[in-house]
């Protein structure tokens, strides 16, 4: 891929939310967010944050379009542009025509179905990307909402991955969730093939 990656032009949207640069006013939902005990052990948002630990995560997610690590949204209300959540999509793998996807809604947004239509909104943008043809989600398999924002989504439970990441210094199970670049075989935007 081209270096450095570029914001889409046109914010992703899906439903509720639009995908979005993270800019200095996120900072308050960062905090909020930084308030949950598993994302601090499983990304770069320091736990407990405070306001100058929010900026340096910001600062840390432009940074990945630079090196060529991915993309890093934030999440937003498509309605007031109100930052509710985060998304972003790996592109550690993308030699072999994958990437990964993560996603997180502040507490104080949970329960909106927000983090599913994120996700379709990511999704989405990543088949606008010609070398992204496989998808991948991993999730614990304690993580039940998680799996249904995954389902609600379109992604697809392949298995399970033994000790597939370590989390908080102890290697964890992971379900793989992936989804398939869309062929025009299968209705999709005919934007690729099925791989296989």
């Amino acid at each position: 891929m081209d270096l450095p990656l570029q914001m889409p032009g046109e914010a992703p949207r899906h439903g509720d939310v639009q995908l979005r640069a993270f800019a200095e006013d996120d900072a308050p939902m960062l905090v909020d967010l930084s308030g949950d005990p598993y994302l601090s052990m499983i990304g770069t948002l320091p736990r407990n944050t405070d306001r100058d630990g929010a900026l340096g995560y910001i600062e840390r997610q432009h940074n990945r379009l630079t090196t060529g690590a991915g993309y890093s949204f934030c999440v937003a209300l498509a309605a007031s542009d109100e930052a509710v959540g985060g998304a972003a999509l790996s592109l550690a793998s993308i030699d072999q025509g994958r990437a990964t996807a993560g996603y997180c809604i502040a507490p104080r947004h949970r329960r909106r179905r927000l983090a599913s239509q994120a996700l379709q909104a990511l999704t989405a943008f990543a088949w606008t990307l010609p070398e992204v043809q496989r998808i991948e989600l991993h999730i614990e398999p304690w993580n039940v909402a998680s799996e249904r924002v995954a389902q609600v989504a379109g992604y697809h439970r392949e298995g399970l991955l033994r000790q597939h990441q370590v989390i908080d210094g102890t290697p964890v199970d992971m379900l793989l969730y992936s989804a398939i670049r869309p062929s025009v075989q299968d209705g999709g935007p005919g934007l690729g093939r099925v791989a296989g």
